[in-house]
């Protein structure tokens, strides 16, 4: 009798667009920036992505926004969280900063934009462009979301 076994990977859709995003804005005013020039409505979503480890903890910034006409969902994704420690046994007490990459492996990547569903690669070339036209971005571009280590942290 043969016997077929699922694997997890089985009922992960990849159906998500991500852009990468190289800037030295702050969040909400990236946000304020995409709405500007993209026509989106990005705002503070309702949660956040918290990670708790031993000794850390991480919470990385999240803006949504729902596309009604194409029925695509947009996020707007903090890469890094940057947290501050002053060691109370030190004299001086210099805090530390400790930075946390949601994506290790960009770490030169500030935030994505994931894109939750199927746009026709006209509207990500259109996007792209669009983010590159703003002064305050460094870059931007796709990020092929199968060669990330890490992508399981952008499932939410």
């Amino acid at each position: 009798m043969q016997v077929h076994s699922l694997d997890i990977e089985d009922f992960f859709e990849d159906n998500y667009v991500l852009i990468g995003i190289h800037t030295a804005l702050e969040d909400f005013k990236l946000a304020y920036l995409l709405n500007k020039h993209l026509n989106t409505l990005f705002s503070r979503a309702s949660f956040s992505l918290d990670f708790e480890r031993k000794y850390s903890k991480a919470s990385f910034s999240i803006f949504n926004y729902k596309d009604e006409e194409y029925d695509f969902e947009w996020y707007l994704i903090s890469n890094s969280f940057t947290e501050e420690r002053t060691n109370r046994l030190d004299a001086i007490a210099l805090p530390t900063e400790t930075k946390t990459y949601l994506i290790p492996e960009k770490k030169k990547t500030d935030y994505f934009v994931k894109i939750v569903g199927e746009p026709a690669q006209e509207l990500i070339y259109k996007t792209v462009n669009q983010i590159n036209q703003i002064n305050q971005i460094v870059a931007s571009y796709t990020v092929e979301s199968h060669t990330l280590k890490s992508k399981e942290f952008l499932i939410f």
